[in-house]
């Protein structure tokens, strides 16, 4: 199919207008004035419209004309990312970056490093998603992303490179007013047990989700994600382990207290991991800055 409209005339009218003359649009595009007359005549018959009004010495675009010009601008803007898009990949860049983040780590350090990231320039467009315990996992090996964040549990053997961001430690901690502070004595099962407990839904699609920490109760409520379970426990709703460095400021003010469990509640690493062979300097990029980033300070 022909089109009449080809981004070679949107440039010419492009110009044009910039430069206010056929010349000197014709000498910024290294072009003879002839040139762009053929092409903005040929525009107009295929069109069966007038570009210009040409009652007046200065190149004015009419109605038509500037409506064409405004929307061939997204043309060219398009056209233009398109061409950086296909010499960035050509040089190794990823157009895209989809980074898998377990709930359990805190998203203020990710936007710093995605915020260094932006000062390389590069088109890339990056995605976050949250998962939860195995499903983090799970993303990386349903290519639901590039890099997953605070993966814990089993390690897949064979297919990822990984790396170890820390060792998570949990403490057992419920709402200033709750009735376990009462409780004499570490809290053991049998007391626990009389409360509701907060627990975060594992978000596994494609593999089967996984548990962590788990405590018999007599109601298990399931939220999201870590930030609704802190919030949960903070109003009294439930008990449960949370992350000790993600209730720092909690236990300082006294919104949750620290009760001394006889659960065990085992501290837990984490690691970064991506699939063998994906050698993209912006997953390199990333790689490198989150293995050196303090996570869980």
């Amino acid at each position: 199919m022909h089109h009449a409209i080809t981004l070679e005339a949107l440039r010419v009218l492009d110009m044009i207008d910039k430069k206010g003359s056929f010349g000197a649009a014709a000498e910024a595009l290294f072009k003879v004035p002839s040139a762009l007359s053929y092409t903005v005549q040929k525009l107009e018959s295929d069109l069966g419209i007038n570009l210009f009004d040409r009652s007046k010495q200065k190149a004015r675009l009419t109605a038509a004309g500037r409506l064409l010009l405004e929307q061939g601008r997204q043309l060219l803007q398009a056209a233009t990312a398109i061409e950086e898009s296909v010499q960035q990949l050509e040089s190794g860049w990823e157009t895209q970056l989809r980074i898998a983040k377990d709930t359990v780590l805190p998203l203020a350090p990710l936007l710093l490093q995605i915020n260094a990231f932006n000062q390389l320039d590069k088109r890339v467009a990056i995605s976050i998603s949250e998962e939860v315990l195995g499903g983090t996992w799970d993303a990386l090996v349903a290519e639901r992303c590039d890099l997953a964040l605070g993966a814990s549990g089993e390690l897949p053997k064979g297919i990822f490179e990984y790396r170890q961001l820390g060792v998570v430690e949990f403490v057992f901690a419920v709402a200033p007013n709750h009735p376990l502070c009462l409780h004499q004595g570490p809290v053991d099962a049998a007391a626990i047990r009389a409360f509701p407990t907060i627990v975060i839904a594992d978000s596994s699609v494609s593999t089967p989700g996984r548990s962590s920490g788990l405590l018999e109760s007599r109601q298990v409520i399931r939220v999201a994600n870590t930030q609704a379970k802190i919030q949960a426990q903070v109003m009294g709703v439930g008990v449960g382990f949370l992350p000790k460095h993600l209730v720092a400021d909690e236990l300082h003010n006294g919104s949750l207290i620290a009760l001394d469990c006889s659960v065990p509640r085992p501290p837990i690493p984490l690691y970064l991991a991506w699939r063998k062979g994906n050698n993209g300097k912006a997953l390199r990029w990333f790689v490198e800055a989150c293995a050196a980033t303090a996570w869980l300070d």
